[in-house]
């Protein structure tokens, strides 16, 4: 076992990735998801279980973290249970990877599991509309303010101020699907077109059924880890590079600008912190709830000018995105965030289960991004990832 050493800030490396089973699982509890994804990952990793001295845990439970570890068997010294909604797992990896870094940790397992679909099913509770009428949205919710409505109208408003199109929006969900045809592990494979999406129920305008992400079940876990415990595990590292978080609003009306997201200071602090520009990211991972999420977070990362959103998904040499297929078609279990990191490090080892990125020699890509937002555009994390 490699010798630990606290006199620096050390590297951090993402050394174990893994899904649940996903999709349809109508006979498994939410903690049963998180411990199988739990397993898979330390076995990816190679690494015994005793290394684990952090739990990240959001979503489950009164004492989320607490009743986590004690259902996986953990009695962890660190822990996190920050919860900003489809944000939580970016901001969480910054957290133990701060923590790592500063010797507080030393290896720091993110886990999540969730039985959304499986839940509404069988009646356990019902979709959920809205966040509940407390606290400021006391203020929203009496005018029928719902969750989606909220993004629909900041998707109005870019096509407002910028001319995106329908049609340009509904290519996001095409080209989500196209990636989930080449997923086996993706929930929905079967190819939509641009009409199809346009042309479906409307849920709240300008989104249709396909705008809109898919509920599924599922978990997923990520195993990070000091530079000293590599040596050890069962396959090459993928390093945290730089990390980003912030907080934007939750009441619509304390939002300065429905086009821009949180992701426009997240990105422009992990890419600073990693050291790299937008231009030498070879594959992103962007959380997609809605298709107007994926277009405005990748115009506030960098990878084009704001307004040009629209203009970058028609373009067909562009940058990798959603290589499983998304929220939009693969898996959505709740809080997909984690679900980013995973794809995100699977694509730099080489080991995506689909559509698998290569430079144009064959190389593996060096560099990805995973951006998870939570609420309603109120907060983001994005974490940059490197093989170097």
């Amino acid at each position: 076992m490699a010798t630990i050493t606290r006199d620096r800030r050390r590297r951090v490396a993402v050394v174990g990735v893994s899904l649940s089973d996903c999709g349809r699982v109508d006979e498994a509890t939410p903690y049963a998801l998180h411990a199988q994804a739990a397993r898979r990952a330390l076995a990816d990793s190679g690494l015994d279980r005793s290394v684990i001295d952090g739990l990240a845990s959001a979503g489950l439970g009164t004492l989320a973290p607490v009743e986590v570890a004690e259902y996986l068997g953990l009695r962890p010294r660190w822990v996190d249970s920050t919860a900003v909604g489809g944000a939580t797992w970016e901001v969480m990896a910054a957290h133990a990877a701060d923590a790592i870094a500063a010797g507080h940790a030393d290896a720091v397992l993110l886990v999540y599991g969730s039985t959304a679909r499986a839940d509404i099913k069988a009646r356990r509770r019902t979709g959920n509309l809205s966040f509940g009428a407390r606290g400021p949205l006391q203020f929203e919710v009496p005018y029928g303010h719902s969750l989606i409505a909220k993004y629909a109208m900041a998707a109005r408003r870019h096509m407002h101020e910028y001319g995106t199109t329908l049609e340009q929006l509904a290519e996001i969900a095409v080209q989500a699907r196209a990636n989930a045809a080449l997923n086996p592990e993706a929930m929905f494979r079967e190819p939509v077109t641009v009409d199809e999406v346009l042309g479906g129920p409307m849920i709240a305008d300008p989104f249709t059924k396909l705008h809109c992400c898919i509920r599924s079940d599922g978990g997923c876990a990520v195993l990070l880890a000091a530079e000293e415990y590599v040596p050890d595990t069962a396959k090459a590292p993928v390093w945290m590079l730089g990390t980003g978080e912030h907080v934007s609003h939750t009441t619509m009306s304390e939002w300065e600008d429905f086009t821009v997201s949180p992701a426009a200071v997240s990105g422009r602090l992990a890419f600073e912190r990693a050291g790299v520009r937008p231009e030498e990211i070879e594959v992103a991972e962007i959380y997609d709830a809605f298709t107007y999420m994926t277009l405005v977070t990748l115009e506030d990362l960098g990878f084009c000018a704001k307004g040009e959103g629209g203009a970058f998904f028609m373009e067909k040499d562009r940058l990798p995105v959603n290589t499983d297929g998304g929220g939009l078609s693969a898996c959505h279990p709740g809080m997909r965030g984690l679900f980013l990191l995973v794809e995100a490090v699977r694509q730099l080892r080489g080991e995506a289960p689909g559509l698998q990125v290569r430079r144009p020699d064959g190389s593996l890509p060096e560099l990805a991004v995973a951006s998870g937002t939570g609420g309603w555009f109120c907060s983001s994390g994005t974490v940059v990832l490197g093989r170097g």
